[in-house]
C-alpha cells in the first residue's frame, strides 16, 4: 500500500466558514506518481479538481491539475489553492510563480487572500 501526503483546502470560502467554498485536493509531493496514477487519485477523490505539486527549475513549483476525467492546462481555483499550500509548506512567501501546463502563473497573497495574474490570451511562459 502506498502513502501520499495531501491536503484538502477550501478555495473561495465565505466569511469565517472554513467549509464553504470550493474544495481542492493538493498532493504535496508527486515526483513518484505517473500520469495514470494521478488520474486515478483524482477520480478517487472525485472533487472538481485535484492538483499535484512537482519540483520546477522555472518556478516555485510545477503543478498538474486533474479533474476526475482528464488533465487541465490551467484553472483558477486549483492555482490559488495550490499557491496557499506552497506557502504553508514554506516553499514560497506571499509572492510566487507556479509552472502550469499552460505556462508560468504569478500568484500573490495578502494575508489569506490570493490573486493570480494571467493574460486574456492565456498564462505567460
Amino acid at each position: 500500500m502506498s502513502t501520499y501526503s495531501y491536503r484538502i483546502v477550501n478555495v473561495f470560502t465565505q466569511g469565517d466558514d472554513p467549509f464553504s467554498g470550493n474544495p481542492l485536493c493538493v498532493f504535496e509531493s508527486a515526483e513518484s506518481l505517473d500520469t495514470p496514477r494521478m488520474q486515478a487519485l483524482a477520480r478517487q477523490f472525485n472533487l472538481s479538481e485535484t492538483t499535484f505539486m512537482l519540483p520546477s527549475t522555472r518556478a516555485n513549483a510545477r503543478v498538474r491539475i486533474f479533474t476526475p476525467s482528464y488533465e487541465m492546462p490551467f484553472a483558477g481555483h486549483p492555482t490559488l489553492g495550490t499557491a496557499h499550500v506552497c506557502r504553508a509548506l514554506g516553499l514560497a512567501g506571499d509572492t510566487l510563480t507556479l509552472e502550469m501546463q499552460a505556462g508560468l502563473i504569478p500568484v500573490y497573497a495578502t494575508q489569506r487572500r490570493w490573486t493570480l495574474q494571467a493574460s486574456a490570451n492565456g498564462p505567460s511562459g
